[in-house]
């Protein structure tokens, strides 16, 4: 049994606010991104990234549009080192990227540093230690002044450092374990540091307030994020940056609730990836932002090679549900999505302005390039006629009538119910081309067709029934109607020929027109029938003897 009295909150609410961030919908702009993935999410990975796979790794976001970059903590292995030096030495790094590291406040690891970004063309300098109340008392064993001392030397020294080495650097500090600091302690101490690190607006620094861990419901990030906001030296010449993690499950709405608190610049990984639970997605913020028509400055129009990258080189998966990039996010099985869907897109296509408002997809999967047939309307035993009929209508050009398309329904719900399986699109065709479209057997084939103009319109037509060749004559009131009095004289079947609908079929070059012919049968049943021709005449005579042929299949013949 679980016990939550020995559980109590860990975080500190700031001692006033304005709540001006409740009072804004969403953000209006894209903040500053930085790619924690290379440093923060490699550092998480049972087997860290190689060099090679770092390099491509770091091409990748570049192409994505981030324009920081956390490459690494190059005093923490040689891998770390030889990839900034690569980055630098190389000149791999574009003008408009700006590369990052981090240290801790600690002599020998920023000296090491240093050493690492000489002659950089551009580098963030990222220096931290933890300020939390945990930590001052279980790890560190020190007071509040001395915690604060151990940043405030860590600043001069990457203060001194940073006129010594030849480089373009800019700095950033983090109280790590924000969110379990007392906010005035925390800001206390970044307000010292920027007291030393002299920012200006030309040249500011960045103050990160991490979500080192989640502690709290989101609200209260964004309240000690809008409370230091107001406080902080220097405001100007301050880039407010957050780095939030995902203990609670909450990171996406930390990060989002604080950019409307006052923070600028966020941290983050692509897929969540990092410590424990993860970084906040970059992903899921980046695409959130764009449905509410921000564009978020960042790229992942092509998020099949973008997940191909990321679980290559990282051993990780993109789980099915992820937002935005897995397999099944936008996949709708059940009936009624399906047929929603469907409909909304063809709304869509009516709507002059293109607006996107599709039911049960709150973005077009082709701005991702994902496919509507292949990730969108996927079928099983769950789904309905809606769906199965838009497969058939958009990817192969068959447009059903209404009650054909529900019976067709039917028909593939039954197969893959049986076969306990999903059914992909050329598998659905096929069912359809085995149950409707041009049938020769088991009971008739119509070999040929001639019309005779006179008094009454008479067909003759050349049929094999059941292995013999017959030919038979009919009049009508039109040629569709007198091929079909001649196929009841010949077969002495008795049925009436309730629907019929046509169209041109484009989508097919052997074909120029579809025909769908539906009959009802004295015990009630109905049977229906496809047939493609270049004749649109022909065509129809075709699916004429296809519906009457589906009274006699077995169940078992169109698997």
């Amino acid at each position: 049994m679980m016990n939550a009295n020995k559980y109590s909150p860990g975080y500190f609410p700031p001692s006033h606010n304005e709540y001006r961030w409740v009072k804004k919908d969403h953000p209006d702009h894209a903040p500053a991104w930085c790619s924690v993935d290379l440093r923060d999410g490699n550092q998480a990975l049972i087997v860290p990234m190689s060099l090679e796979e770092k390099l491509e790794f770091f091409q990748l976001l570049v192409r994505i549009g981030f324009k920081e970059i956390e490459v690494g903590f190059p005093a923490a292995s040689q891998t770390e080192y030889e990839f900034l030096r690569t980055l630098i030495e190389q000149d791999l790094i574009p003008d408009d990227v700006t590369i990052q590291v981090l240290t801790q406040c600690r002599e020998h690891i920023i000296r090491k540093t240093f050493e690492a970004i000489q002659g950089a063309p551009r580098a963030v300098v990222h220096f931290y230690n933890s300020t939390s109340k945990a930590q001052r008392e279980q790890v560190f064993k020190k007071s509040k002044e001395e915690i604060k001392e151990i940043a405030l030397e860590g600043a001069r020294l990457v203060k001194q450092l940073s006129e010594e080495y030849d480089g373009n650097f800019l700095f950033e500090y983090s109280p790590e374990s924000f969110t379990g600091t007392e906010p005035d302690f925390a800001l206390d101490v970044c307000n010292a540091v920027i007291d030393i690190m002299e920012p200006t607006v030309e040249r500011p620094m960045i103050i990160n307030l991490p979500v080192t861990v989640e502690m709290s419901l989101p609200h209260i990030y964004a309240n000690q994020i809008e409370y230091c906001s107001d406080r902080l030296h220097n405001r100007d010449a301050i880039i407010l940056s957050t780095h939030p993690h995902n203990d609670r499950g909450t990171g996406v709405a930390d990060t989002e609730l604080a950019l409307l608190a006052g923070a600028q610049r966020v941290e983050c990984c692509l897929f969540g990836n990092g410590e424990r639970t993860g970084n906040v997605d970059a992903v899921t913020l980046a695409m959130n932002m764009l449905v509410l028509g921000v564009d978020p400055q960042l790229d992942f129009s092509n998020m099949p090679e973008i997940v191909e990258i990321y679980e290559r080189t990282t051993r990780m998966h993109v789980h099915e549900r992820q937002p935005y990039a897995g397999a099944l996010v936008f996949a709708a099985f059940s009936g009624s999505h399906q047929d929603a869907i469907a409909k909304g897109m063809k709304c869509k296509e009516e709507d002059p302005e293109g607006r996107w408002t599709v039911p049960y997809l709150p973005i077009d999967p082709q701005d991702l390039s994902r496919t509507y047939d292949a990730d969108v309307i996927r079928v099983n035993s769950q789904s309905g006629k809606g769906g199965i009929g838009y497969i058939l209508e958009t990817k192969y050009g068959y447009n059903l009538p209404p009650k054909m398309r529900e019976h067709f329904g039917y028909v593939v719900k039954d197969v893959s119910d049986r076969h306990h399986s999903e059914l992909k699109p050329d598998e659905i065709f096929d069912i359809f081309k085995a149950t409707y479209l041009n049938l020769d057997a088991p009971l008739l084939d119509i070999k040929e067709v001639h019309f005779l103009q006179g008094k009454n319109l008479k067909a003759v037509v050349t049929a094999v029934r059941q292995g013999l060749e017959e030919e038979w004559f009919a009049t009508g009131n039109g040629r569709l109607n007198a091929v079909n009095n001649a196929i009841k004289q010949g077969t002495g079947l008795e049925y009436t020929l309730e629907t019929y609908t046509e169209h041109s079929l484009s989508n097919n070059s052997s074909a120029s027109a579809a025909c769908y012919v539906g009959l009802l049968w004295p015990d009630g049943t109905r049977t229906w029938g496809a047939g493609t021709n270049s004749d649109i005449i022909f065509a129809g005579i075709l699916a004429l003897a296809s519906a009457v042929n589906a009274r006699f299949i077995e169940k078992d013949e169109v698997e």
